[in-house]
């Protein structure tokens, strides 16, 4: 084991299902009661420590990051040294119980900061992949793993996919459209001032969810998307978490603010008639990385879009080093931009 700190980067796993009832697409997963929930996340090693919800889906914030509940479709993604890939087991379990089979699974994450201090199989991307190819079903025939390399030897992005013939049912929770995406970003060494904003003051007394409030509006995370309904937590001593609903949308952040291995991560989901743009400089000026990562999943790739979010980016002091696109059967095109501080912070 290294000496190390707490692993900021997320573990990633997305699973859509399907069925032949279409009370489905209105309940499905969200059937699930709180107590499988918490035996789900009990195998990953971790907790819930707030929630909300609203007629599209339920939104829990993890003790490591976050999980989101729609009719046809999970998203978990878990910090630390959590044991993510276990929950596959559990959720496919659910999910027949409900009529539901599993069409699609996507695994992505960063490079670790302390790659020795993951237990197996996070211990190397080829572990993580077996184990994936294991655990799924053999429905699932459209299989891919990538690791999309930067120019930085200490960031590249790993991504595994897996689908049946029946993709197309993946998005029965809404509008299949040609415009949907998802954008994951990391940034690591964070402006050490505006760090300090997510440490709590010592004795504070607060509930992880008023601490979590204040941190919100201070750093002005509530402005990056307005329409959104927050659900937020502040730990104690330092660290900060959300999740925000908007319609069948949703975004989340998580934030390791500590000196030396400081990290934060921003996720969201939506159509390019959003303003992403304004979405991210918003991040981008609440962080102040010198190190950041983009990835772009898509439908369909839009070269326009991408353009406009790296010349924005470029306009707040960060320069792209590089970009990788991969594409993956029957399902996505996937865009990995790094970008790096044009100087360091004094």
């Amino acid at each position: 084991m290294d000496v190390s700190g707490f692993e900021g980067f997320e573990k990633r796993l997305e699973l859509h299902f399907f069925g032949d009832d279409p009370e489905i697409f209105q309940v499905g997963l969200r059937k699930i009661d709180f107590e499988s929930i918490q035996q789900v996340l009990e195998a990953v090693q971790c907790t819930v420590v707030s929630a909300v919800g609203n007629s599209y889906f339920d939104a829990y914030v993890l003790s490591e990051s976050s999980l989101f509940v729609y009719p046809t479709k999970i998203i978990i993604k878990t910090c630390g040294t959590t044991q993510l890939l276990k929950s596959i087991h559990h959720m496919l379990h659910f999910a027949h119980h409900f009529g539901l089979t599993l069409c699609s699974c996507s695994y992505t994450r960063g490079t670790f900061i302390f790659p020795k201090s993951q237990p197996f199989p996070y211990t190397s991307f080829k572990d993580e992949v077996t184990y994936l190819e294991d655990t799924i079903p053999s429905n699932l025939c459209h299989r891919k793993a990538s690791i999309m390399p930067s120019k930085s030897s200490s960031h590249s992005w790993h991504v595994f996919t897996a689908n049946d013939n029946s993709v197309s049912h993946s998005h029965s929770h809404m509008p299949y459209d040609n415009d949907i995406f998802t954008m994951e970003i990391c940034m690591t060494e964070l402006d050490p001032i505006l760090a300090r904003k997510f440490f709590r003051r010592a004795g504070d007394r607060k509930t992880g969810d008023m601490a979590g409030k204040e941190m919100t509006e201070l750093t002005r995370i509530n402005e990056i998307n307005p329409n959104a309904l927050i659900c937020d937590f502040a730990f104690d001593p330092c660290g900060y978490s959300m999740n925000g609903i908007d319609g069948n949308w949703y975004s989340t952040i998580h934030v390791t603010p500590e000196d030396g291995f400081s990290y934060a991560s921003f996720e969201c989901a939506g159509s390019i008639n959003d303003d992403i743009v304004h979405m991210l400089m918003k991040v981008v000026q609440i962080f102040r990385p010198e190190t950041m990562s983009i990835s772009t999943t898509w439908n369909v790739y839009n070269n326009e879009m991408l353009t406009k979010m790296a010349k924005a980016v470029e306009s707040l002091g960060l320069k792209c080093m590089s970009s990788a696109m991969d594409q993956f059967p029957a399902t996505c095109d996937v865009v990995f931009q790094m970008f790096t501080a044009r100087r360091k912070s004094v």
